[in-house]
């Protein structure tokens, strides 16, 4: 590799919105997500989570009268 081209590469946080922290090598530092794997509903384990971004539930909810 050529000295001085290439970005730092160390260790950094992860946030999910849910509250989960990871701690993962990257070039960038204190890295903020919306959604992770404890809180996605494919990785749940059969629990039902709804994840909600915008009101998209309470819009369907109100439209469809549930």
């Amino acid at each position: 590799m050529k000295p001085g081209i290439h970005p730092t590469y160390e260790r950094t946080t992860i946030t999910c919105s849910c509250g989960h922290t990871y701690e993962v090598g990257s070039t960038k530092k204190n890295i903020r997500v919306e959604i992770c794997s404890h809180c996605h509903p494919l990785f749940t384990g059969g629990q039902q989570r709804i994840v909600d971004t915008g009101g998209r539930v309470e819009r369907f909810k109100k439209r469809y009268g549930l």
